[in-house]
């Protein structure tokens, strides 16, 4: 974890509230930019993402409230809110609208926003489970001395206990009652008051009508037995109320702060100084902030590399686990990139910085998870769209009850109607979806498989044919040059520099394994090079010819190509073939045994690539895939897309590619490869951060799985209160029985989805088969 900022605008205290600094201190462009990222390409103002922890926040309709008080304010954009994660996500427009205007709205909502990457939200974050914690031992030690002041009264007999003694025990339940009351279910009535105020139904108004109603008849019982309220007191059962509630609370809080370890993990890896040196051979310590491409950063073992680069001096084991799902440290020697947010474990190393900020993979890894945190899915709004309602049925339903009861047994009305109040608020149903969705996410994200919408896990469990690319999907996305074929009067000299200038501009993996082979060669002077995806690359030189490299009907025509030439790769000038490359190419090492875990679980496997069809079907045999559609253009790869979907399947694609971007943005889920082209990776709902075919297979079965677990918890909200509300409207349920099943309701629905955190074993753990070496084709 990285050590907290010394420019922070707030000193954290051991005890008493914290400190609030003035919220125009987010303003400042050096301390705005710590937790907002500018979105790129955007006409008008610029346009930024901003994270903020919002405290206060309970249940969904809480959620909804702040995301409408942020989209009232001009300037903001989009705003989301995540119950689950209690993180808001806001997008908003530079000059319209400013980071304490947005806090200020929440604020006038009854809540309080912190910048999600300062040390006033981690100090805030360990406040509010300190006061949870104090407030639950109150309750506890309270609820312990009412009952053992209201043992006595339930088993004496009459006669046994004067007047004078059975009153001083209720006086002396009701003293212990008022700390529990005013302090312990404090969130209760703040929350209940806050909504009220905003003109609205929220969780916290049942819980809270329930305890102050609890509370005033019992103490209308105490001091005046023969009035209204009769001279029936329940201390007992609002003290262990107020107890069993406020468990559920700080467990969910626990098992919440357990799922997002990974999350926060990742988000703070980065050091927050480093030690710089200085051209005259001095060394400095400046803010991470202040690093630019060029600098000299002096790593030293247990610390983070502060940005992207290339080792300079010294070799180092490297731990990545968290930015590839690597989790074996990998060796790192001079030369060597290095990524940041990944730790130094062995000896003190120099890196020369090459990308810093929101140039860094680690910060476009961050930007992915914040936005999977923020996300709410279509099954969450749902679920918090269901409990507004059902909130109106609890009330009208209490007070249906208490008329009834109070023509049949008036002094039973009351306790009746707090039983309904309580046992009917709805927080496990809103807690079933976005706590399962999180906790998988969580999982996924240890493995290091990135999730940037939680409801494509929806998507992704019920996929039933998964589209894969070849070349740099199922293949390694590294070639071997094996063979080139010069055309006289050409020169391997000339082709060279050619062949360095157009590959320099593509990321595929036949530019990349031309540019390791013309490393040495000058880059010949072509000018207005382009990539046309999903064919190859063109430029013009200095006499206004066309140079193109690429696949065979771009670069040469079809007719030079034989069935059995492999993976080639041709460079002509004006039409005119120039040189022929040939490469070999080897099958990812568990590409066998992804594509056969699919098969076992009843999901078809498609191979769709722009390559032509004998090169792919020797891939397919391979990988025992029976469906195959090859030579696809982009167009081509989105239309077969199209086909599937309109006769009713679920596609998911996987690759890693440019052209592969349009289908995987058209496919009903995408996961891209972690090392394929940014446009992919933008693209995808899921990446993968380490390449391995596995963990598509391993994601899918998670996803499954989390469906089930939805399913569950939505059962078994919907099972206890059909089965709860009918008890406590016929007076069978007390109020601390109602208390004690709703708070158990929710922490079951948690639990149970914790247990996905559990559930996914580490890729290390994983049996890897043997590669395949032998030659493949493209």
């Amino acid at each position: 974890m990285a050590s907290p900022h010394p420019s922070a605008p707030l000193s954290p205290k051991t005890d008493g509230p914290p400190q609030v600094p003035d919220p125009t201190v987010w303003d400042e462009p050096e301390e705005r930019d710590r937790f907002t990222r500018w979105l790129p390409g955007t006409d008008g103002p610029r346009v930024g993402v901003s994270g903020f922890s919002i405290e206060g926040m309970y249940c969904a309709a809480c959620s909804v409230a702040i995301e409408e008080a942020l989209k009232a304010l001009p300037g903001v954009r989009e705003a989301d809110v995540n119950p689950g994660t209690r993180r808001a996500r806001v997008q908003w427009e530079e000059g319209r609208v400013r980071p304490s205007e947005m806090m200020a709205a929440v604020e006038r909502a009854g809540y309080r926003a912190t910048p999600v990457l300062a040390l006033q939200a981690e100090t805030a974050r360990h406040e509010e489970s300190r006061r949870a914690l104090w407030r639950l031992f109150v309750a506890g030690f309270c609820m312990m001395q009412v009952m053992m002041y209201a043992v006595p009264t339930y088993y004496a007999a009459p006669g046994d206990m004067t007047d004078d003694i059975w009153q001083l025990l209720q006086w002396a339940s009701w003293l212990l009652s008022i700390p529990v009351v005013l302090f312990s279910a404090g969130p209760f009535l703040q929350g209940a008051w806050r909504d009220l105020r905003a003109g609205r139904i929220g969780m916290d108004v049942p819980v809270a009508l329930g305890i102050v109603v609890t509370f005033i008849a019992s103490t209308g019982a105490t001091f005046d037995p023969g009035g209204i309220f009769g001279s029936e007191v329940y201390f007992d059962s609002l003290t262990m109320f107020v107890f069993f509630l406020l468990c559920g609370r700080y467990l969910e809080l626990r098992a919440r702060n357990a799922t997002a370890g990974a999350l926060e993990a990742l988000m703070h890896r980065l050091p927050e100084t480093v030690e710089r040196l200085e051209a005259d051979g001095r060394t400095s310590t400046v803010p991470v902030r202040q690093l630019r491409a060029g600098d000299r950063v002096r790593v030293h073992p247990g610390q983070a590399f502060p940005a992207d680069g290339r080792l300079l001096e010294g070799r180092a084991q490297v731990d990545e686990a968290l930015l590839t799902g690597e989790s074996r440290p990998q060796l790192r020697v001079a030369g060597d990139p290095l990524v940041a947010g990944s730790y130094n474990l062995s000896s003190p190393v120099v890196m020369l910085v090459q990308r810093t900020g929101q140039d860094t993979r680690y910060a476009q890894i961050v930007a992915l998870m914040e936005r999977a945190s923020a996300d709410r899915p279509a099954l969450a709004r749902l679920a918090d769209r269901i409990a507004g309602p059902f909130l109106w049925v609890v009330l009208l339903a209490a007070v249906g009850a208490a008329a009834v009861w109070a023509t049949i047994e008036p002094q039973r009305a009351v306790w009746v109607a707090v039983a309904v109040l309580i046992v009917t608020c709805p927080c496990a149903l809103s807690l079933a979806t976005p706590s399962a969705l999180l906790s998988a996410a969580g999982a996924l994200a240890r493995r290091g498989i990135l999730v940037q919408r939680l409801q494509a896990l929806e998507a992704l469990a019920r996929a039933d044919l998964f589209v894969f690319d070849k070349t740099g999907t199922l293949t390694e996305d590294r070639l071997t040059l094996v063979q080139q074929d010069v055309s006289p009067p050409w020169t391997r000299e000339q082709v060279a520099a050619m062949v360095a200038a157009l590959a320099r501009a593509s990321l595929h993996p036949v530019s990349q394994a031309l540019r390791r082979e013309t490393a040495q060669a000058t880059a010949a002077p072509l000018q207005s090079v382009e990539e046309l995806p999903g064919q190859g690359l063109q430029g013009l030189d200095a006499q206004g010819r066309c140079w193109r490299l690429g696949r065979p009907g771009y670069a040469a025509p079809l007719a030079l190509v034989s069935p059995m030439s492999g993976t080639t790769a041709w460079l002509s000038v004006d039409g005119e073939v120039v040189a022929r490359f040939m490469f070999e190419e080897s099958l990812r090492p568990d590409a066998r045994r992804a594509v056969a875990a699919l098969r076992e679980d009843e999901v078809e496997v498609l191979l769709l690539t722009g390559d032509r069809l004998p090169a792919a079907r020797r891939i397919a045999e391979a990988l025992g895939i029976e469906q195959v559609r090859a030579g696809a253009t982009p167009e081509g790869k989105l239309q077969v897309v199209q086909e599937a979907q309109a006769a009713g399947r679920r596609v998911a694609m996987v690759g890693d590619g440019i052209n592969d971007g349009p289908v995987l943005a058209r496919a009903d889920v995408s996961l891209a490869m972690g090392q394929g082209a940014a446009l992919a990776r933008a693209q995808a709902d899921f990446t993968l951060l380490s390449g391995r075919l596995g963990d598509v297979v391993a994601a899918r079965r998670l996803a499954v799985r989390t469906l089930r677990v939805i399913a569950q918890n939505l059962a078994w909200a919907a099972t206890y209160n059909a089965v709860s509300i009918p008890l406590a409207v016929l007076g069978y349920m007390p109020p601390w029985l109602a208390g004690l099943g709703m708070a158990a309701s929710s922490l079951l629905v948690v639990l149970n989805a914790w247990r996905l955190t559990r559930g996914l074993e580490p890729a290390a753990s994983l049996p890897v088969p043997v590669a395949n070496t032998a030659p493949a084709t493209r």
